[in-house]
């Protein structure tokens, strides 16, 4: 399952009570159209890919190999680009 994150919702989901089991996440790569701003997210610790609403389609992430459990390493989990979707009309 992919986690679509929503751009317009800026904030701590664990503060507004939907997920008590959310990571930080940092995303890379992708387009240089990209913003920095949509590049930091709280995600579901279990979440493998990320996917971001961006100019008419959607940005594809996926954590890599080496991020390891986060509450054990500590900092955010890394997903990387991998694709770009485009939205059905």
């Amino acid at each position: 399952m992919t986690y679509q994150v929503d751009p317009t919702i800026d904030g701590d989901a664990t503060a507004l009570g939907i997920a008590p089991d959310l990571i930080d996440a940092v995303l890379e790569g992708g387009p240089t159209s990209f913003p920095a701003h949509l590049r930091s997210h709280r995600v579901p610790r279990s979440e493998q890919k990320v996917k971001i609403a961006h100019y008419g389609g959607y940005e594809h992430f996926e954590r890599g190999p080496d991020t390891g459990d986060p509450l054990v390493r500590g900092g955010p989990v890394v997903f990387r680009w991998t694709t770009r979707t485009r939205v059905a009309e």
